[in-house]
């Protein structure tokens, strides 16, 4: 356990990001089911430690696989795991018990996998081959899920077909994933209510280079356009990470935004309140609040139902720690509103969750007074140098374990 002390001062310069976890991620699955080949640049994250793990676990037949609190890592090898015809149990820990999984045991029970689990949650076991044919799931759910059957479907010797009942949010996770098995050699064809899949397909062998996090650059970006001059590099400004769209919100409240090769500089410009609709980038949602807060009029927040399931309900977190700096805002069921004015230093809660952390020492840096936020070790799950980086460009963090 650990808080993190913060002091006003302004980001100044350019920091490299690190790999993006979705895409890594997605890489060293489909790189355990091509039989090999490198995936790297990979930091040593929380996360990535989960996804290895359980890559490790399939391959070498382990009957328990622990997805840490990896909603990733769970729903991506839980299909493979069924497709595989592999006997096993998920566990995890943190919050990911409580994130629903009772779309897969509907599915997997339809086509052929015998489910045992305590009210659709984890641990969970699974026994049995998953069969190909029609999988009906709803698309306003968690696009982790249609990930996962896209990741397995083609090793099926069915033919498969995802048929959405219901819009689809968080597209770009979805096209991110087809355009990594694109890179594998796996064809996804996308029809008018979801995506044909072709059954005995064969993920190719390669080495995959891992492109920088759009996620975690949106914070260093925020800090840009409230009070700094901030350029990330490292980024593809044609990935088909939806979090780039960071740039074009960013351009809407008003800051300058450049791009330069593979980077992005984001300076400090007057802002103002924008109406914002992140159905299909919701972890975008604590950068773009912290942003609102310092940006004059009014900024509301829609599309960020599914938050309430993440590391912590990210609504009432971004809520309650605005809140506490005397920002006027209010919580809606799948958003917020938001009236910027004057930010104040206070102790903030952390949440166990790394990007309260990481948007609130956004905050920090230009409030009035000191700032401390607990749980700060949760950055370790997706970018244990964010506090690092923060200082390299010019921050005041000072992070405290307890007892010292």
């Amino acid at each position: 356990m650990s808080r993190v002390l913060l002091e006003n001062s302004r980001l100044h310069g350019e920091i490299a990001l690190p790999p993006s976890k979705s895409t890594a991620h997605r890489a060293l699955l489909c790189s355990f089911l091509a039989g090999g080949g490198k995936v790297e640049p990979i930091i040593a994250s929380k996360d990535m430690e989960a996804m290895k793990s359980a890559v490790s676990g399939l391959e070498n037949g382990s009957k328990t696989i622990n997805c840490i609190e990896s909603g990733n890592t769970l729903r991506f090898t839980m299909p493979v795991a069924a497709a595989l015809g592999k006997s096993v149990t998920f566990t995890g820990s943190g919050r990911l018990p409580e994130r629903p999984i009772g779309e897969y045991l509907r599915l997997f029970e339809e086509h052929g996998v015998k489910c045992v689990s305590t009210g659709g949650k984890l641990p969970v076991s699974i026994e049995g081959r998953l069969t190909g044919g029609s999988y009906e799931i709803a698309g306003n759910i968690s696009s982790q899920y249609i990930s996962g059957l896209l990741f397995a479907l083609p090793l099926l010797e069915e033919d498969s077909e995802i048929i959405l009942t219901s819009p689809l949010e968080s597209k770009p996770y979805v096209d991110l994933t087809i355009s990594v098995l694109h890179d594998y050699g796996i064809e996804i064809a996308e029809t008018e209510k979801g995506w044909f899949i072709k059954g005995f397909q064969h993920y190719r062998k390669r080495d995959y280079t891992v492109e920088g996090d759009w996620s975690h650059a949106a914070f260093f970006l925020a800090a840009g356009a409230v009070g700094g001059d901030v350029t990330v590099t490292g980024l593809d400004p044609d990935s088909p990470q939806g979090d780039k769209e960071i740039t074009d919100i960013l351009r809407r409240f008003g800051a300058e935004i450049e791009f330069c090769g593979e980077g992005v500089r984001c300076r400090k410009k007057e802002l103002r309140g924008i109406n914002v609709d992140v159905t299909q980038i919701p972890d975008t949602v604590p950068a773009i609040a912290v942003t609102a807060a310092f940006a004059e009029g009014k900024t509301t927040i829609t599309g960020a139902g599914r938050l309430r399931f993440k590391e912590s309900d990210r609504i009432e977190s971004v809520a309650s720690n605005l809140k506490k700096m005397g920002v006027d805002v209010e919580e809606t069921p799948d958003g917020m509103i938001i009236t910027g004015g004057e930010v104040k230093g206070a102790s903030l809660c952390g949440y166990n969750d790394h990007r309260i952390v990481m948007a609130f020492s956004v905050a920090a840096l230009f409030a009035h007074g000191k700032t401390e936020i607990d749980d700060a070790h949760s950055i370790n799950k997706t970018y244990p140098s964010f506090f690092e980086d923060y200082n390299r460009l010019g921050g005041k963090a000072n992070v405290i374990s307890d007892g010292k």
